[in-house]
């Protein structure tokens, strides 16, 4: 396992729901300190009271400064001017991230440095504090979300990748469109809290009273309702069976009216991690009602682990990750197949060795297997010639001339 490093961690709020990133860092942090930087320069706001919401938070979280919210891990959100494919607002944000990293740096054990990223654009800073290794974490297809240039993110990427050590991947469509960009590119799935969602099969386990009355059976999701969700076929079926009740947890940001509009469906909102075994506790069915399109193809969701590890039989759309997982998961195409499916799986997936086959097959994924798995890729890299020499060179130029010749969207 990696220990005694300073992880610089590139990713999205630590302060919003649990993603692979958290439980990757959680379990680094346990020999390593880590410095996870919320970065959120990757798309231009735009003029949405959502994306107002977000700029005030960000605000107030600079303004309070560098938390522990571990023994071992210290959370920055920095000033940075949110403009990707500017060269200006590159340079400043160069500028900008190096000093406020470097502030918390100087306050950890002098130990060797790694740059780890989540986000596809934060090549500009390799280089900057000497690390002895860059890992690129891709964990999506960035350039298919909505308000990101699809040409700056390629660019972007292919600037990331190339300069880094290693580049993991999360699925098989992100393995092969990622390989072309760097040597050492390799496929680790995403784990699973086994233990944590096992809970919802505990006789001591109580329903949520918000669930706990509702018409059974209850067909369950939880996760960002966003517009990767097939609001349509959820209606459809919600109409098709008004008899079932459909429960979605998460905050919605995209349109949900025509869901809303359907009696039997439960809008609830965004609840705690922690709750979530409870609430699993309470479906009988897990759904992953995600269109079929560029992005979904290459998403590995995390929930169809956790709805198995809850024991639950899963209902999903037909992403390439889910089918790999053969007679686990029932991959439906439309809203029809999705009723008569479960239909079926209502009576055949409740059964008790079902349930415990599912719960026993998600304890070999955990995520403390997959940091292991992580961390002999990165280790195994020492054999071969290290990238951090020629970062250190590239920084020094890219300094001394005072911009960065990476930000105005061309490749190397």
């Amino acid at each position: 396992m990696i220990e005694n490093r300073n992880i610089i961690c590139f990713a999205s709020n630590w302060f919003y729901d649990p993603t692979s990133k958290h439980h990757v860092m959680k379990l680094l942090a346990e020999r390593n300190h880590v410095i996870w930087v919320n970065y959120h320069a990757s798309r231009r706001p735009r003029l949405t009271g959502a994306d107002a919401s977000t700029v005030a938070a960000k605000l107030r979280q600079f303004i309070e400064g560098p938390r522990r919210v571990g023994e071992n891990m210290t959370v920055v959100t920095p000033l940075v001017v949110p403009l990707p494919g500017s060269r200006v607002a590159t340079a400043v944000n160069r500028r900008l991230l190096t000093r406020q990293i470097r502030a918390v740096l100087r306050g950890l054990p002098e130990r060797p440095v790694q740059l780890w990223s989540f986000a596809p654009d934060v090549d500009f800073m390799c280089g900057r504090f000497d690390e002895e290794r860059v890992v690129y974490y891709c964990v999506d297809e960035y350039s298919q979300f909505s308000g990101y240039d699809v040409a700056e993110t390629l660019a972007a990427e292919k600037r990331l990748a190339g300069r880094a050590d290693l580049v993991i991947t999360t699925s098989q469509v992100l393995y092969d469109a990622k390989r072309p960009l760097n040597e050492n590119v390799v496929l680790v799935t995403h784990g699973v809290d086994c233990e944590h969602f096992a809970r919802a099969t505990s006789a001591d386990t109580t329903l949520p009273s918000d669930i706990r009355d509702l018409p059974r059976p209850i067909l369950g999701f939880w996760g960002l309702i966003q517009d990767w969700l097939d609001v349509e076929l959820l209606a459809a079926v919600a109409r098709a069976r008004p008899d079932w009740s459909m429960v979605l947890i998460g905050e919605a940001a995209t349109d949900v009216t025509e869901l809303s509009r359907e009696p039997n469906v439960h809008l609830l909102g965004r609840r705690k991690y922690d709750e979530l075994p409870a609430y699993a506790a309470g479906f009988d069915v897990g759904m992953i009602p995600f269109r079929v399109n560029a992005l979904t193809r290459a998403v590995n969701p995390i929930k169809l682990r956790e709805y198995l590890s809850a024991g639950l039989p899963v209902v999903s759309t037909a992403l390439p990750e889910v089918r790999r997982y053969g007679e686990l998961v029932q991959v439906v195409e439309d809203a029809a197949s999705f009723v008569r499916t479960c239909e079926r799986v209502l009576v055949d997936g409740a059964e008790h060795d079902a349930v415990l086959h599912r719960q026993s097959v998600m304890r070999g994924e955990t995520w403390r297997a997959k940091v292991a798995e992580i961390c002999d890729a990165v280790e195994g890299l020492e054999s071969r010639k290290p990238k951090a020499e020629i970062r250190k060179a590239e920084s020094r130029n890219l300094e001394s001339r005072g911009v960065s010749r990476y930000a105005d969207g061309r490749a190397d």
